[in-house]
């Protein structure tokens, strides 16, 4: 027997639990950054398969959030947000309870469906709140990317500190699954369906063998080789699973990934510059927390930091600061549209790149260089969403951010791989443990610092030259006004739908 339809008026709660959902998620992926060194030494393994712990998340995400986002469209998004809640929870109850890494690695698998908490929860705001009042609310989810990537790296530092263990951290995500879990169940109201159709698992089972063909390589390029025969098949089954991929989703009526959020150039540009935000994350991330743990006595470089002073010290004045700078973008797409929003959000990293690529034998400047990167990537977070939702349906709304989200993550995955491989070619000769040459980051930082401005350019010149912004500078002014009374936008205000 299907469950009722509420028809209550949206719970004020719905943002905080949506909000909440993406915290959860960025916890999930920001927490085991500081600790794949540590992970590594426990499990007496290679940096190369621990990498694997970050990589399988983020290929699980990209697999998975397209499906599951389809399935909130097509099954309604309480019940689906309720069944990733309980994949999450048990993925890190496993992850807690193992020291098994291939137990790890399928743990760390089921907490990449957290990543359809984010498009789950924009539709779900998409579903509840009028169409002016959605802009500060998406960028208030998307500004719990920073805060939730913040709390991850101070938590993990507090509870690996002086010696912890790492299961603790796992412990600590469990918690937080449950509180969502029960967060989602109290406040979330059943909605109908806004889609129908079915589920493309031909595109699903594609698209996933594409991204492990390719990522599979780009892992262990290192020790197979680069010119190896195994290598290089496994780039050109990549290429025609692609292929392959692609020819589906134009055969199949209702397909898992909409060529036209490809074609469409605004949509194009905002999962280009998904993917390309989730890759420059991921390379500040890793590549700050490598470098400042680096002992200079034995490889000439670095600050021999803790993985606590890691997290706090270097990597959480950028992450924290987002809760400032995921509003302001949203306000500035709001006022002056995503062209010259995504174009700073780019930028503020090919700054940041560059400075560390020039500039790292001072504590103040890798804090710098870090912050400009973090804050660019939450500034771009915070736009993208609004960019979208003005250019699809509503009934397209779960699967446009689920591409999206693919796209991040996918940047991301490549991100991470490519990142050990680059580390861990050439280390400095005669030392106990491979640790790289202090050329090989600033290689890694410039080619960063180019990608992040070429970004940039593609954004100025492939977005509408005339591109609105979502609502005019009076009405947000009114929404101001309105919102804070705590009254309903009045019709003549709502813009028209985006064409």
């Amino acid at each position: 027997m299907s469950n009722p339809v509420d028809h209550r008026p949206a719970s004020r709660l719905l943002l905080p639990v949506a909000a909440y959902g993406v915290l959860l998620l960025t916890v999930l992926q920001s927490m085991v950054v500081p600790i794949l060194s540590q992970i590594q030494v426990a499990l007496h393994s290679t940096a190369g398969a621990v990498s694997w712990v970050l990589t399988v998340n983020l290929l699980a995400a990209a697999v998975l959030t397209p499906v599951l986002g389809r399935l909130g469209d097509l099954r309604g998004r309480r019940v689906v947000l309720l069944a990733v809640l309980a994949v999450v929870l048990a993925g890190s109850l496993l992850a807690a309870t193992t020291d098994n890494l291939p137990l790890l690695l399928l743990a760390r698998a089921m907490q990449g469906v957290s990543y359809a908490l984010f498009p789950l929860g924009i539709g779900m705001l998409r579903d509840e709140l009028p169409p002016t009042r959605l802009t500060g609310p998406m960028a208030i989810v998307s500004g719990a990317v920073a805060v939730g990537s913040g709390l991850g790296l101070v938590a993990t530092g507090l509870l690996v500190g002086d010696g912890g263990n790492y299961h603790r951290v796992f412990w600590l995500a469990s918690a937080l699954s449950v509180l969502g879990l029960v967060a989602t169940w109290l406040v979330v109201p059943r909605r109908r369906p806004s889609a129908t159709g079915r589920i493309d698992w031909a595109g699903a089972g594609l698209l996933g063998a594409a991204l492990v063909l390719l990522l599979l390589p780009l892992e262990k390029g290192n020790d197979w080789g680069w010119s190896s025969a195994r290598v290089l098949g496994m780039f050109a089954a990549a290429v025609a699973a692609f292929a392959l991929f692609v020819l589906v989703e134009r055969r199949v009526a209702q397909p898992l990934v909409s060529l036209r959020m490809f074609s469409h150039r605004p949509l194009a540009i905002a999962n280009l510059a998904g993917l390309l935000l989730g890759a420059l994350m991921f390379v500040g991330f890793l590549t700050v927390s490598a470098f400042v743990q680096t002992p200079p006595a034995l490889a000439g470089y670095g600050f021999a930091a803790t993985v606590l002073a890691t997290s706090v010290v270097y990597l959480l004045p950028g992450t924290l600061s987002g809760v400032i700078t995921a509003p302001l973008g949203g306000r500035l797409v709001a006022r002056y549209g995503a062209k010259p929003t995504l174009a700073l959000a780019l930028i503020l990293p090919a700054g940041g790149f560059l400075l560390l690529a020039v500039l790292h034998s001072a504590t103040w400047q890798l804090i710098l260089g870090a912050f400009l990167i973090l804050n660019g990537v939450t500034l771009g977070y915070a736009a993208l969403p609004a960019l979208l939702v003005a250019h699809v349906t509503p009934a397209e709304t779960g699967i446009a951010n689920s591409v999206n989200s693919i796209a991040r993550s996918v940047g991301s995955a490549i991100a991470s791989a490519l990142v050990v491989t680059m580390l861990s070619r050439n280390p400095v000769p005669g030392l106990p443990v491979p640790l790289p040459q202090v050329s090989q980051y600033v290689v890694l930082l410039a080619v960063a610092a180019a990608v992040a401005a070429l970004a940039a350019v593609l954004v100025v010149v492939g977005l509408p030259r005339r591109a609105r912004p979502l609502v005019t500078p009076a009405q947000v002014e009114a929404e101001d006004v309105l919102g804070a009374a705590g009254l309903d936008i009045p019709a003549p205000l709502r813009p028209a739908p985006a064409s």
